[in-house]
């Protein structure tokens, strides 16, 4: 009898050695997130002054004024921050002078990450459809695309035209 209580308590181990890492694994694979570089990229303009792009695995990706005093940590929080995803290790720096008769695209306010704050410097959005926005996006999940936007409570058809040009959607 003892040597089948030794088989059930070798089994017992196995069994539960095996749970363990099959449970291990499952939470590292959810937790799995693959890192996204950050590009800044250094445009000078027209009138001289410089830009600098940033984008990649930043929270608002766009264009923003350069200054001899920026660091990369605050060039990094001009563009709100970084994304959960982020590897702050994997930086981009580009250089892209424009051409002078290049023309510049105005920056869009990407409706699913941005803050209420963001949302309200759009034409005809104030507080209140700002917030309605970001209650949308956090009941029925990101924006597929920028048409998607007039399904949000208080936004219409003639709300949209203004804003269309001033708006894109990220995955």
């Amino acid at each position: 009898m003892t040597a089948s209580r030794s088989n059930r308590f070798w089994t017992l181990i196995i069994v539960l050695l095996v749970v363990i890492t099959v449970t291990g694994a499952v939470l590292a694979w959810m937790r799995y997130r693959p890192d996204k570089p950050i590009e800044i990229t250094v445009a000078p303009q027209q009138d001289l002054r410089e830009q600098i792009y940033i984008g990649g695995a930043v929270a608002n990706p766009g264009f923003y004024p350069l200054k001899t005093t920026d660091t990369i940590q605050s060039l990094i929080q001009a563009g709100g921050g970084t994304t959960d995803g982020a590897d702050i290790t994997q930086l981009e720096l580009l250089l892209h002078i424009t051409d002078v008769d290049e023309q510049q695209e105005p920056q869009k306010i990407d409706i699913n990450r941005a803050e209420i704050w963001l949302l309200e410097a759009l034409p005809g959005i104030g507080e209140s459809k700002a917030l309605a926005i970001v209650d949308y996006r956090q009941q029925n999940g990101a924006f597929h695309n920028i048409y998607e936007l007039t399904d949000v409570a208080g936004i219409g058809t003639a709300t949209f035209e203004r804003i269309k040009h001033l708006i894109t959607v990220s995955d």
